[in-house]
């Protein structure tokens, strides 16, 4: 005979009460880790930039029904583009990912901890441009550096979508949003975004198997900009009230 099945929700996993805590409430003192997050900003942007040099890029910017205009949209660096902050999360990852030159080093570091910023921007931008266009002061580039130091601090023990999402999150309660749930959501959703076991499948990450760094290149340009996006897309949801998961 099956036992009964409780209907109670149970408390959230610490690991997401953890990441919560710090990514909400840890106060940053540290004067270098802010001036190496601006020397990081702008070679993420300088890639970004050059990546525009790249038709097999810039046919995949911009709206998705071509000609669509937001108000108060986020802007993409180098381009005329002004989306909603989803697609120009989309936009700004992609084109900081795609020559894969970001955060280049020889460490143990398995990532690229700047590809949050695709997220990180398109918030930060179309929240500002919300707020003045409301007579209210935009966030300042110092809260767009703590978001981009929190995030990389994350990156260490979970997925891009995972940080990304807490990031985008910070914006929306710094910009007197109601404080967003835990983004157990993303850590769900995240789950497929280096399973790459059939080969052939592209440029898109999630389900493509990596026999050569060139091939390993392709799928990484288009699976950072979709995960950054779907990380503010995510945290939209969190305050739309999505109850999400408890459990990592």
């Amino acid at each position: 005979m099956s036992s009964e099945i409780s209907n109670e929700r149970p408390e959230p996993d610490k690991v997401l009460t953890d990441i919560a805590d710090y990514a909400l409430g840890f106060e940053i003192d540290s004067d270098l880790a802010y001036s190496t997050a601006q020397y990081c900003l702008m070679d993420t942007l300088g890639c970004g930039l050059e990546a525009l040099e790249y038709p097999a890029c810039t046919k995949l910017l911009g709206p998705i029904v071509p000609g669509t205009l937001v108000p108060n949209g986020a802007r993409v660096p180098g381009t005329a583009y002004q989306l909603d902050p989803v697609q120009a999360a989309f936009n700004i990852g992609a084109m900081i990912r795609w020559l894969d030159f970001n955060d280049t080093w020889l460490a143990a570091e398995w990532g690229h901890p700047s590809d949050n910023l695709g997220g990180i921007l398109a918030t930060a931008d179309w929240l500002s441009r919300t707020a003045v266009a409301k007579g209210q002061q935009p966030l300042t580039m110092r809260q767009v550096l703590t978001a981009m130091i929190k995030a990389h601090e994350i990156q260490a023990a979970s997925r891009l979508r995972i940080h990304s999402t807490r990031s985008a999150s910070i914006m929306l309660c710094w910009s007197r949003w109601p404080p967003p749930p835990l983004e157990p959501v993303a850590w769900v959703e995240s789950r497929p975004d280096h399973l790459r076991a059939i080969p052939g499948v592209g440029r898109w990450a999630e389900s493509a198997h990596v026999s050569s760094r060139a091939q390993h290149r392709l799928t990484q340009e288009l699976a950072a900009g979709d995960a950054t996006s779907r990380a503010v897309r995510l945290a939209l949801m969190a305050q739309a009230g999505e109850m999400g998961y408890p459990r990592c």
